[in-house]
């Protein structure tokens, strides 16, 4: 569900203070990873060429913030769920046939 255009994008004031108050040093090499548990904070422009780390419950995703990302939310970028495999024998079947046999002596 998306936010009223009556109210605008929602910002975090912490991290913008936090962006606006680092050193502008070449913003394309900006090094300095500013940790966040705002996941739903939404990336504006004055964001672009910083790198996040966007906590997903248990560590924190390094996140390099582009000009393409304006507008969509920090958590849509740090995973929460690590997907490993679907189970079942149709799914072990194909992995056997994907593995080589092992070459006989």
């Amino acid at each position: 569900m998306s936010r009223s255009l009556k109210k605008g994008p929602y910002v975090d004031q912490k991290l913008l203070k936090k962006v606006l108050n680092l050193p502008d040093q070449g913003r394309s090499v900006s090094k300095t990873l500013i940790k966040t548990w705002a996941r739903d904070c939404t990336i504006v422009p004055e964001m672009v060429g910083f790198t996040f780390g966007v906590h997903n419950g248990k560590n924190f995703i390094e996140v390099f913030v582009t000009e393409d990302m304006v507008g969509h939310k920090l958590g849509e970028f740090s995973p929460t769920r690590k997907f490993i495999r679907h189970g079942g024998k149709k799914q072990k079947e194909i992995e056997n046939k994907q593995k080589p046999a092992p070459a006989a002596k």
